[in-house]
């Protein structure tokens, strides 16, 4: 497939006034200057100067885990009957016939991080996966791509109706460290026993297994963490266990932007498009990422999909700009720049030859209120056409 007399956003730090894309089977092969000469047998579409972008990315979502229009029988997003499930997998939980996958790529968003919610200080482990096909196993781009841990008032509110631990703050803390200390344990009785045949193993452990990656910096820790000292929590158990970690949320990161810039902490920064439904939401606002971003902190924008349904994040990031976000960072926030603190940019996030071929073709501003894609081509083929 050949596209040409396009203007090409790559998000790679260059448009391309009058470009080029080829897609050669699910990759992009080229790119460029000019138009290609189409090969045989070769579809072209001619786009006569529309604008392409990559398929957007939104890094954390529950897309297929709260199922649309059901309660309990689509809601397989937090298991609340412990507070520590690391070994839970995404994959495990998503039903890619939920028709939200559809209403998601027909807006131009082609892949996302999906995964369980915040009811448990360890949720379990977050999948980075397309927004289409039928079969989880197909859609993976990564998995797991991160473990899910929470700070905050969901898992006290989990748990405290029950007189259960966590009921505090504290509480919380207390057993992610419990759980990495034990893993981290487990991981040096491991390496004994491989070093002297007279040590015996560990006894298996499916929770120390599944956050090994996670010590070994092999997989992201996505911490859940709204108010500004939860944050600092975040970065204080990150550092004491040398963790790979992302802030999901980050509600109060503009208030603290300066030494969340020191720390080089990366935010995964929304929802915003919502009301204030609980008191760690009391500052609130769609200013967030372009305060952080203005700092030279490494931010994407999130629906926090179903809380803000995932076809309406290119409106979270025009919500973004009104409040003085700047345009072309908008634009990373929901492309590029998730990809990179995700770690999957070397497959999506961007318009270059070798990433998959996922693209978004907009006749004006995809930030604009009436924008919709004219085109989206998902795994190199066309998935959404509304044009003749």
């Amino acid at each position: 497939m050949l596209l040409i007399h396009a203007r090409i956003h790559t998000m790679a730090e260059q448009t391309i006034e009058n470009g080029s894309v080829r897609v050669r089977g699910e990759k992009i092969d080229s790119v460029g200057a000019g138009s290609f000469v189409p090969e045989q047998n070769e579809t072209v579409l001619d786009l006569r100067g529309a604008d392409v972008y990559p398929g957007f990315f939104d890094a954390h979502t529950h897309l297929g885990m709260w199922e649309d229009a059901l309660t309990f029988e689509g809601d397989d997003g937090n298991e609340e009957t412990n507070p520590l499930m690391p070994q839970l997998r995404a994959i495990d939980a998503i039903n890619p016939m939920d028709r939200c996958f559809s209403e998601a790529l027909a807006a131009g968003v082609t892949s996302v991080v999906t995964g369980p919610g915040s009811a448990n200080p360890i949720g379990g482990q977050l999948a980075a996966i397309k927004t289409y096909g039928s079969c989880v196993d197909d859609m993976i781009v990564k998995a797991p791509v991160a473990v899910k841990m929470a700070l905050g008032e969901n898992p006290k509110n989990v748990y405290h109706g029950r007189n259960e631990t966590p009921s505090t703050r504290m509480a919380t803390a207390a057993l992610i460290r419990e759980a990495l200390f034990k893993a981290k344990r487990y991981r040096q009785d491991m390496e004994r026993a491989q070093a002297d045949p007279d040590a015996d193993p560990p006894e298996y452990d499916m929770k120390c297994e599944a956050l090994l990656p996670a010590l070994r910096g092999e997989v992201e820790v996505h911490f859940h963490a709204h108010r500004a000292d939860d944050i600092f929590t975040a970065i204080r158990i990150g550092k004491e266990f040398h963790l790979n970690f992302v802030i999901v949320h980050g509600t109060e990161g503009h208030l603290i932007a300066d030494k969340l810039k020191a720390e080089h902490v990366r935010v995964l920064s929304g929802p915003f498009f919502t009301d204030r439904c609980k008191p760690e939401l009391k500052n609130q606002t769609p200013a967030c990422p372009g305060i952080l971003s203005s700092h030279g902190i490494l931010t994407a924008i999130i629906t926090d999909h179903p809380v803000i349904p995932l076809q309406y994040l290119p409106l979270c990031a025009a919500l973004a700009v009104r409040e003085g976000m700047d345009h072309e960072e908008a634009l990373k926030a929901i492309t590029i720049n998730p990809a990179r603190i995700c770690g999957v940019d070397s497959r999506i996030g961007s318009i270059e030859k070798g990433k998959d071929a996922d693209l978004a073709v907009f006749r004006s501003d995809p930030l604009s209120l009436n924008a919709r894609p004219e085109i989206v081509i998902a795994g190199g083929k066309i998935a959404v056409k509304r044009i003749g």
